[in-house]
């Protein structure tokens, strides 16, 4: 689960963290009267799930009341489309207005679970206020990682190295020290999966403020942080994948064209290949797992069909718990009800295969029936190229 940057803000200013004085405001004119209270420098930011707002119009900046009229209305309202949004992106309907703070540098830090080591990882530097991945791929010298087992904690050596690292000494190295255990601690008591300050400013007096901040929560965790999970914001979230959530399905939406039906993670992965081996791009992410039953396949079906980026489907299922026969009595009637208009490719074998190839071709409908992997690539390239 995504946090606002408002929201993120205000938890981890509960760990010691300085953030700037801010204002949420809901309404164009609501923000106009913090302005007109809180005066100027000003930042007018726009509260959505995505980075890279800044790029795309939704950061401003105003010193004045006429900039600050323009920047409110400009983004209040807007659709913002930024690299990490899909489709036309979402509508802003929360701004937070900061006041401005005089920056003398800036740097990047978060933490980050490690899977791979079980560690959690701080990933520090001094280029702040850039894309990371930019700055990992140009100058990856200048990006320090630094493992910190949950066991033992967050070491005071491991708080030097980042603080140098960063060019920090002296009661800077102090403030910071502070700052970062702060973040940690937040990370511990609250399921984090991501914790991000970018940027982390260092203004010319020599304080410290969190300009950006970013924060993800483990959802497998929110039974246990159920003041986190109440400040869940649906209109975030894309209604397709909502509507997916309802049904048990486990769905993502992506930017291609292909659709894909899949029982397990693994063989989702494999089919995301094959369709772009076929020159194609996969449109979805959808696991019905192996306990779908007729109506959650049913229900797959529709979403992919409420997705008018969508021009051919894949279905491609190994049945084991999930027999083949539910899935294609799904698919048929999912078909039927739709009125299906869409090119669709299955490919399907295990408990039952048999009796759902006679189920699909019996129905009626135009569907194209796969042999295997590559007969199933074979038939998508097909359908990229007509």
């Amino acid at each position: 689960m995504k946090l606002h940057e408002y929201q993120a803000k205000e938890l981890f200013s509960r760990y010691g963290l300085p953030i700037p004085e801010g204002w949420l405001a809901k309404t164009p004119e609501k923000a106009m009267e913090h302005v007109g209270r809180r005066g100027f420098p000003i930042a007018i930011k726009a509260q959505v799930h995505a980075g890279g707002r800044g790029k795309s119009g939704g950061i401003l900046l105003a010193s004045n009341m006429e900039d600050a009229y323009k920047a409110v209305y400009s983004i209040h309202g807007m659709r913002l489309r930024t690299p990490q949004t899909v489709g036309e992106g979402p509508t802003v309907n929360k701004l937070l207005l900061e006041k401005g703070v005089d920056i003398d540098r800036e740097f990047y830090l978060s933490i980050v679970p490690d899977s791979s080591t079980g560690s959690l990882l701080i990933i520090a530097s001094a280029e702040g206020g850039m894309d990371i991945e930019e700055v990992a791929a140009t100058h990856p010298e200048k990006i320090l990682q630094v493992q910190v087992d949950p066991v033992m904690g967050l070491q005071e050596y491991q708080k030097r190295r980042v603080a140098y690292a960063l060019g920090l000494t002296g009661e800077l190295f102090a403030s910071f020290a502070t700052l970062l255990a702060g973040l940690y601690q937040a990370v511990l008591e609250n399921d984090l999966l991501l914790a991000e300050i970018n940027p982390l400013a260092l203004t010319v007096d020599g304080d410290f403020f969190l300009i950006d901040a970013k924060a993800k929560v483990d959802s497998n965790a929110l039974f246990r942080q159920r003041k986190i999970a109440a400040q869940y914001d649906s209109s975030e979230e894309d209604p397709l994948e909502l509507e997916a959530q309802r049904h048990g399905l486990n769905y993502i939406r992506l930017h291609g064209n292909i659709g894909t039906i899949v029982n397990g993670a693994g063989l989702a992965m494999a089919s995301m290949d094959i369709i772009q081996q076929a020159g194609a791009e996969p449109a979805n992410f959808l696991d019905v797992g192996g306990g779908a039953n007729e109506d959650m396949i049913e229900h797959g079906f529709q979403i992919l069909l409420s997705d008018p980026h969508v021009k051919a489907i894949l279905i491609n299922i190994f049945g084991g718990i999930l027999r083949c026969d539910i899935l294609a009595t799904g698919v048929v009637n999912a078909a039927r009800k739709t009125g299906l208009q869409l090119p669709v490719v299955v490919r399907m074998e295990g408990t039952n295969a048999e009796q759902g190839r006679k189920i699909l071709a019996e129905s009626g409908l135009d569907l194209i029936t796969a042999t295997d992997l590559n007969d199933a690539a074979t038939k998508i390239q097909e359908l990229c190229l007509t």
